[in-house]
Order: C-alpha cells, then sequence, then structure tokens
C-alpha cells in the first residue's frame, strides 16, 4: 500500500469513528486540528513520508509550528460546522503576538464541511496576517478569504 492509500484509509477511518462518536453522544471527538495538519501540509507540497518522519519531534501541544516544509514553518488552524442548526463557522480563532513575535513564517486556515471534507484553505504570511487582523477583535472565514487560496474548492466560490 503506497503512503497516499495509508493515509487517505487511515483519515476515512478516523473521520467514521469521529462521526459515529458524535451521533452517539452528541459531540464529536476533537479530531480537527490532527485532520487539518495533515491536509495544510499535503497542499503546500510536503511529501506523507517527510510528514510522518518530522512527526517524532512534534507533540500534540507543539506550540507556533505545526509542520516545516522546505524550510517555512506553518502554523494550521480550522473550522468545522457541526451540522446542527446554528452551527456555520462565524468565528475564527485569532492569533495574537502578545509577548513575542509569532513563531511560524505561514499560518493556513482551512474550513471543513460537517463531514470533514475540506472546503476551503486559505495561507497568509505572518506579516500578511499582523497587517490584516492586528487590529480585529474577532475574526469570520470573510476576514480569512483574504489570504491566498489552496484548494480548488475556495477558488470556485
Amino acid at each position: 500500500m503506497s503512503e497516499n492509500q495509508k493515509t487517505e484509509q487511515l483519515r476515512i477511518r478516523l473521520v467514521e469513528i469521529a462521526l459515529e462518536w458524535e451521533h452517539y453522544f452528541g459531540v464529536a471527538p476533537s479530531i480537527t486540528n490532527s485532520i487539518s495538519e495533515v491536509d495544510a501540509a499535503l497542499l503546500v507540497g510536503m511529501q506523507e513520508g517527510d510528514y510522518c518522519a518530522a512527526g517524532v519531534s512534534r507533540t500534540a501541544v507543539s506550540k507556533d509550528v505545526d509542520f516545516i516544509c522546505n524550510g517555512i514553518r506553518y502554523q494550521v488552524t480550522a473550522n468545522r460546522p457541526s451540522g446542527k442548526p446554528g452551527s456555520p463557522v462565524t468565528l475564527v480563532s485569532r492569533k495574537t503576538e502578545e509577548k513575542r513575535p509569532f513563531g511560524w513564517d505561514r499560518l493556513i486556515w482551512i474550513l471543513y464541511d460537517n463531514l470533514y471534507v475540506l472546503q476551503e484553505a486559505w495561507e497568509f504570511t505572518a506579516e500578511e496576517y499582523r497587517d490584516l487582523f492586528e487590529k480585529e477583535k474577532r475574526l469570520s472565514p470573510a476576514h480569512m478569504r483574504q489570504g491566498r487560496c489552496l484548494s480548488r474548492r475556495c477558488s470556485e466560490n
């Protein structure tokens, strides 16, 4: 089985379990971060083997950098609506530089649908993000759509 097939197979199983969990318990487990980091790495051209090998030095709570590709430090953030009434994504978490500069070079924001299918992906350099959002108190998907589109779906909208 190729790396691509293994990643896709694992992703499908993880999503199936998360959706089953959500159906049974009412709230999905937190898998969006894990899925979005892999999706973002693949979107910028990182090879799956390189992403997996770099996982040795990553933890679930690694600060600032989710992965490094071609010497560029990436931070990933993502949103997924639950599909329940009143659950569309209206708020995007804002990255701040309160005590020190960003520890990443580029940020990628991903929007999923309620089945964890990637809908949009947008990229910002740290400078672009700072210039656009440093005075904003709250961010929305409309703010994030000011970045560079990384997915075919967002370019269709």
